[in-house]
């Protein structure tokens, strides 16, 4: 089997991912396509950190943009997309460089997950989407860390869809999320080196979300959620850090500073969830932000590392 040599560029909300995989495309000729469950959707530019046409420098980027606030994306078709982007780029001459932090799409994608659509049970999962409406996410959650424990660790409070999910399976079938998963591993048609980015001091990190987060808001966040909330959307669209914390804001209930500190410490949260999650793949080759003086040093690590991973397939 020829596998399709793709660069993989992962790790937390604003260590410098699409900054990134834009050198690496022009340094390898590839061209990049996200792994972003926000960054599919139209209209949430500043909240979910797009790059700007400037900040892209000309490198085609694909799985970005595209899909109305009204519509809903599954993991199954993200995965037949993304994988189409992949041959398309490949069969270009081109490097397929995935760059993003939501591990289940990357996983997904690039282990060639076999989604199935068995153990499905609309009963249930209105019984379930009931519940969530009475009790909150929380008691479903709490009900899925003792059925599943490692799969409720990756899920997001917000993800009511995927907790759903996850129980509708194990009361129809018996079977967890995370077996299901595993069960249905195939041969991925990809060889895939990771590069993942994170720092060695964890207040390293939290600096550059801070500054994120104040650069966001100087750049319209606030117009850019306000509008976004007025529209309808999807459950999912809706809950992309910086809209749902803002909201409190809209309704008069807080202070713009402290929906600002309430982001601060929401994207704090989703960036040690992302490492939780990409710390189980042992096949990521990690790259210490702050170990690096200059942005070039690390750009230049990271290259040597992709040219003798790139030597080492065509042998």
């Amino acid at each position: 089997m020829n596998r399709i040599p793709v660069v993989a560029v992962v790790g937390p909300t604003a260590s410098g991912k699409s900054d990134l995989a834009v050198e690496i495309c022009l340094r390898f000729g590839g061209e990049a396509v996200s792994a972003d469950s926000m960054q599919i959707y139209k209209g949430l530019d500043i909240s979910t950190a797009k790059p700007t046409e400037e900040e892209k420098k000309g490198v085609p980027h694909h799985m970005m943009d595209f899909l109305d606030n009204t519509e809903t994306f599954s993991v199954a078709e993200y995965q037949k997309l993304a994988g189409e982007c992949i041959r398309d780029i490949s069969s270009r001459g081109k490097l397929p460089v995935i760059v993003g932090g939501t591990g289940l799409y990357i996983d997904t994608l690039l282990n060639n997950v076999q989604l199935t659509e068995a153990s499905f049970d609309e009963a249930l999962r209105e019984k379930l989407l009931t519940r969530v409406q009475n009790e909150g996410i929380e008691g479903l959650l709490k009900e899925l860390e003792g059925i599943d424990p490692e799969y409720a660790a990756k899920m997001h409070p917000n993800n009511v869809k995927r907790i759903v999910r996850a129980l509708e399976v194990w009361y129809s079938s018996g079977v967890t999320m995370t077996q299901q998963i595993e069960n249905s591993r195939a041969e991925s048609p990809y060889e895939v080196l990771f590069i993942g980015l994170d720092a060695t001091d964890r207040d390293f990190l939290y600096d550059r979300i801070n500054r994120r987060v104040s650069v966001m808001l100087e750049n319209g966040l606030e117009a850019e959620a306000r509008d976004y909330l007025a529209q309808k959307n999807t459950s999912t669209s809706s809950q992309a850090i910086g809209c749902k914390e803002l909201r409190p804001y809209f309704d008069g209930d807080i202070t713009l500073q402290a929906a600002a500190d309430n982001l601060r410490q929401a994207t704090r949260r989703y960036a040690k969830r992302q490492l939780t999650w990409f710390r189980r793949n042992k096949n990521i080759n990690w790259f210490m932000l702050d170990s690096f003086k200059e942005r070039e040093d690390l750009y230049k690590a990271v290259f040597d590392k992709i040219t003798d991973w790139e030597r080492s397939i065509m042998v």
